[in-house]
């Protein structure tokens, strides 16, 4: 059995036919995750005995002949911003390092009944507040491909875990691009769902209008037979909407013939590295060549997103984080002080990192008497035009291409000191975010370095089906 073979079909087809058992590819993955933990820092915390146990429980419905999900058995790590009943959930913040939750996270519990093997919680950006994972409490994640690297971010170990084969699929984020980001970087698949279409309830927020839980995995297909799993009306979570889940592999394997894909010409400027936009467009020439019909549109407010974001993001998390303050959640600081005051300025001081403070200072700014106006109202608005863009563009395309992101992964360390260059590398994700459509990337090249490079398909809302039969087009049939 080599992890690297294997995909969540193939496992689950392996499992059935008997050629390994639950408990030796759980085993091998666990070897594998402590194994290389210690050089790229993907896990926060391994859950051997968890994951045991559950393998164990599959096993035993296989030597009964009891009938099993294609999930069941399947390794996968969870980005540790999901609450794990009796498993240490931190949110990869110091002010959460002792956090064990009372209960699982929707898409958990979910999972669960299929009979998960979870081999660990994976490590993120502080409260997925970054894009390189190297803003975490624990320390950066490494890229597996070059470990000197990033991995991306904020859910850069779901990612590196997948990519460094510990699992077979991993649960991330994506608020601006935290999913697609990461799985560019390290050269696999994943998958930003339509605002809602999946739970968060259980899940810690960030900015809680962006927020969205989504899939890693080796290709699309298993891509969407985890979506399958956890998309749905949640009544814990009453941004999801009574809107039925499709067949995510009913149609997947179909042709394209006749597609029409927008190209924004925005997402194609001189502002991307060449050898991504070229990546792209030769993959979009392979697309058109097998049927696919191209059309050039335009999404002019692109260049307004990141500042969008950086304005609204900020000041939905102020308002999420308030609530760590070391009384109603999070742990007592180190040094109490002499008075209420003390005590709130270091539990919040000694327990946030340097990210957080930053995002929380500039979205209570935002947020404050003679500036909500001039900030954090207009940037809503601008999002209303990035909204009307994108159903200007939809008009002409049933789906858009571009690149996921500007540029390869870049040096560990190389944007820590500029925030804003940091922010610059979600400037091709934020866009949907902000207009809360379903994004998929799919790797489609690799640079000089070789470093992959990530392919974005962007679909109108509800229309993951789309996007996945997209990919899966190119993945079997191009790539």
């Amino acid at each position: 059995m080599d992890l690297k073979d294997l995909t969540i079909e193939r496992a689950h087809k392996g499992l059935l036919d008997k050629e390994f058992s639950c408990a030796e590819l759980t085993k091998e993955s666990l070897a594998k995750a402590k194994k290389i933990n210690k050089d790229l820092n993907i896990y926060i915390t391994i859950t051997e005995e968890e994951a045991l146990k559950s393998a164990s429980t599959v096993d035993a419905k296989i030597k009964d002949k009891k009938e099993i999900d294609i999930l069941s058995g399947i390794t996968c790590g969870v980005k540790d911003l999901f609450n794990t009943k009796g498993i240490l959930s931190t949110s990869s913040s110091k002010i959460l390092s002792n956090f064990v939750p009372p209960y699982d996270a929707t898409s958990i519990k979910m999972l669960k009944e299929k009979d998960m093997v979870m081999i660990g919680k994976t490590n993120l950006d502080e409260f997925a507040c970054g894009g390189s994972t190297e803003h975490s409490y624990y320390g950066p994640t490494k890229n597996p491909i070059n470990p000197d690297y990033v991995a991306g971010g904020s859910s850069g170990g779901s990612a590196a875990a997948v990519a460094a084969d510990t699992c077979l699929y991993s649960l991330g984020t994506d608020t601006g691009g935290s999913i697609r980001e990461p799985a560019a970087f390290c050269g696999i698949v994943g998958l930003k769902v339509t605002y809602g279409r999946v739970s968060r309830s259980g899940v810690t927020s960030m900015a809680s209008s962006f927020d969205t839980i989504g899939p890693f995995a080796k290709n699309v297909r298993d891509c969407a037979i985890v979506l399958q799993n956890i998309a749905g009306k949640d009544l814990l979570d009453s941004t999801t909407p009574d809107i039925e889940v499709p067949d995510y592999l009913k149609d997947i394997e179909g042709d394209i013939s006749g597609l029409r894909i927008g190209l924004p010409k925005e997402y194609f400027d001189e502002n991307i590295d060449k050898e991504v936009s070229g990546a792209v467009m030769a993959a979009v020439k392979k697309l058109e060549s097998r049927g696919a019909k191209i059309v050039q549109v335009s999404l002019p407010t692109t260049k307004y997103a990141v500042a969008v974001y950086y304005i609204v993001m900020p000041a939905e998390l102020s308002a999420n984080l308030a609530r760590y303050d070391g009384i109603r959640f999070g742990r007592k600081p180190d040094h109490e002080g002499k008075s209420l005051q003390d005590y709130y300025f270091n539990t919040r001081g000694e327990g946030f990192g340097d990210e957080i403070k930053r995002r929380i200072m500039i979205g209570t700014y935002v947020l404050s008497a003679g500036y909500y106006d001039a900030y954090y109202k207009k940037a809503q608005k601008v999002r209303t035009l990035i909204i009307q863009d994108f159903e200007k563009a939809f008009e002409k395309a049933d789906v858009l291409i571009g690149p996921t992101v500007p540029c390869t992964a870049f040096k560990l360390g190389e944007k820590l000191d500029d925030p804003l260059q940091m922010y610059l590398a979600d400037a091709m994700t934020i866009p949907a975010s902000a207009a809360g459509l379903p994004a998929l990337n799919v790797p489609c090249g690799k640079a000089k370095n070789g470093l992959p490079i990530g392919m974005q398909i962007i679909g109108p809302q509800f229309t993951e089906d789309l996007i996945l039969k997209t990919g899966r087009f190119y993945e079997k049939e191009v790539s």
